[in-house]
C-alpha cells in the first residue's frame, strides 16, 4: 500500500504540529472519541515524536507523548516493541491503518488518511521549503537599533523569568537551600539541551550534603552520579568500570539509593564531548572541587572568577574514553564554551533571582552585567539571525534572541512582537 500523493513521515509530524487535518468528530480505529487539546512538542532526537501532548480520549484526559508513523506496521518495523522508550505511548498517530484488528495492543490509534487534504500535501512541501527562519526576515535588519535594543531586553527578562519560576519552585521544595538549588540547577544545565531532564533526576535523587561527605574521594563521586544514572547497571569488563560498579554497590545499599532507567539518556546527534558519560564525569570533578559552589558565586568579583571556579577536568579515564570500554588516543573535553553555557543558562539567571529575592539590586545588576561580558552564544538560531543582519554583541542579545524565536517567531505572534508591530506599522 502506497501513500498517493508521496509523503514523508517529516511532513506528516508537520501537518500533526499544525493540525492541518481536519479535527471534526475524530475517532480511534475503534471508535473512541478523540480531542487533541494539543499536539504535543516535536523530538528532534531518540524517543517519541512527541511529548507533552495533551489529548482527550473518550472520557479520559491524557498528558504523555505521541508517535507517528505513515503506516501502523512501521511501529513494528522500526522495532518500537522491544524499546522501553516507547512503553507510555498514549496514541497513535498513523496515515494508513494497515493491520487487520486493533493495532498496537493497549495503544489507541488514530488514522488521519481521510482527513488530510491531498492538494495539502501537493503544495505544502513546496511551501514549507519556501518558508523564511522567520516571518520578517526580509524586513527585521530594517528595523531602528532602539526598537530592537529594547526589546531584546524585554525578551532577557521573558526568558529569566521562565527560569526563576523552576528555580522558586526548588528553593520551597529544598525549604530555602541556596546550595541545594545551585547544584540541581548546574546538573540540569550540563545536560542542555537535550539530556537535561535525566541530569536533573539524577542530581534530585542525591542529596547535595551526602555527595559532599565524599567530596575528597572522586571515585566516589563518579560511582554515585554513574550509578544513579543506571550506566554501571550493563555488564562492564575494564578496570575503571568494575570499580565504579563496587563502590556504587556499597553505595548503593548505605544510602538506599534507587537507580534510574538508562534509556533516558539521548545519544543521538551529539558531538562527543556532550556525551552524558563525558558530562557527568565533569560534573563529578566540579562537586569534588569545592564545597558551598554557591557561596562562591556570590562572592565572584568578576567574570574571571566564575570562569575559573566552573572550569574544570574530569578524571583521567574519561581524558581517553567517551563511553566505557570504547578508548580513544585522546577525547575533546568540555572547554570554556561548555562552561559560559552553564553561566549563561543558571548560575548568572540564579544570581539574579538571589536578588531578587533577596531585595538586593547589587545581585541582579550584577547578573545582567556578567551577562553582557560572555560573547553570544553559537547555534544555528543565533547564526540565521546574524545571516539576516540581526547580530549580536553579547549574551544577553543572543539569549533574547532565542526566545524571540522560540515563543514567538515559530508561533507566528507577530502582532505581540515590537518587531513584527514596527512592520505592520510602517519600518
Amino acid at each position: 500500500m502506497f501513500v498517493n500523493p508521496p509523503l514523508s513521515e517529516e511532513l506528516f509530524q508537520h501537518i500533526w504540529a499544525f493540525r492541518l487535518f481536519r479535527q471534526d468528530h475524530l475517532t480511534t480505529i475503534t471508535g473512541e472519541p478523540v480531542e487533541i487539546l494539543h499536539p504535543g512538542v516535536l523530538n528532534h532526537h531518540g524517543g517519541p515524536d512527541f511529548s507533552a501532548a495533551r489529548i482527550r480520549i473518550g472520557t479520559a484526559l491524557w498528558i504523555g507523548q505521541v508517535e507517528l508513523h505513515l503506516r501502523t506496521s512501521d511501529w513494528f518495523r522500526h522495532g518500537h516493541q522491544h524499546n522501553p522508550q516507547y512503553g507510555r505511548i498514549i496514541l497513535h498517530v498513523v496515515f494508513i491503518h494497515d493491520m487487520p484488528g486493533k493495532g498496537i495492543p493497549g495503544v489507541p490509534c488514530l488514522e488521519l488518511q481521510e482527513r488530510i487534504s491531498k492538494l495539502l500535501l501537493q503544495r505544502y512541501e513546496a511551501l514549507r521549503s519556501l518558508a523564511p527562519f522567520v516571518p520578517c526576515a526580509a524586513q527585521a535588519a530594517q528595523v531602528p537599533s532602539l526598537t530592537w535594543i529594547s526589546w531584546k531586553e524585554r525578551l532577557l527578562a521573558e526568558r529569566w523569568e521562565r527560569k526563576i519560576s523552576s528555580l522558586q519552585s526548588w528553593l520551597l521544595a529544598t525549604h530555602g537551600n541556596w546550595e541545594e538549588v545551585c547544584y540541581w540547577a548546574i546538573a540540569q544545565s550540563y545536560g542542555i539541551p537535550v539530556n537535561a531532564a535525566p541530569f536533573l533526576q539524577v542530581a534530585q535523587s542525591l542529596p547535595y550534603r551526602t555527595l559532599m561527605r565524599h567530596r575528597h574521594q572522586l571515585i566516589q563521586l563518579e560511582a554515585f552520579l554513574f550509578g544513579q544514572a543506571g550506566m554501571l547497571e550493563a555488564a562492564h569488563t575494564d578496570a575503571y568500570a568494575l570499580q565504579l560498579q563496587d563502590i556504587f554497590t556499597h553505595l548503593r545499599h548505605k544510602y538506599r539509593l534507587q537507580p534510574m532507567a538508562a534509556h533516558q539518556w539521548n545519544w543521538l546527534r551529539m558531538r562527543p564531548a556532550a556525551f552524558p558519560t563525558v558530562r557527568l564525569a565533569t560534573l563529578a570533578a566540579l562537586l569534588g572541587k569545592t564545597t558551598h559552589i554557591f557561596s562562591q558565586v556570590l562572592e565572584a568579583k568578576d567574570m574571571t572568577a566564575l570562569e575559573q571556579l566552573f572550569f574544570v577536568q574530569p578524571s583521567a579515564y574519561w581524558r581517553t574514553h567517551y563511553r566505557f570500554g570504547q578508548p580513544v588516543t585522546q577525547a575533546q573535553c568540555p572547554g570554556r564554551q561548555a562552561v559560559h553555557t552553564i553561566l549563561i543558562n543558571t548560575v548568572l539567571p540564579l544570581l539574579f533571582f538571589y536578588g531578587q529575592q533577596k531585595q538586593q539590586k547589587y545581585y541582579q545588576e550584577k547578573a545582567l552585567h556578567l551577562l553582557q561580558q560572555l560573547p553570544p552564544e553559537k547555534n544555528n538560531i543565533t547564526h540565521q539571525w546574524a545571516l539576516l543582519g540581526v547580530k549580536q554583541e553579547n549574551a544577553l542579545e543572543s539569549q533574547a534572541l532565542l526566545q524571540l524565536k522560540q515563543y514567538y517567531c515559530n508561533e507566528k505572534k507577530c502582532l505581540y512582537c515590537a518587531i513584527g508591530a514596527k512592520i505592520i506599522k510602517g519600518v
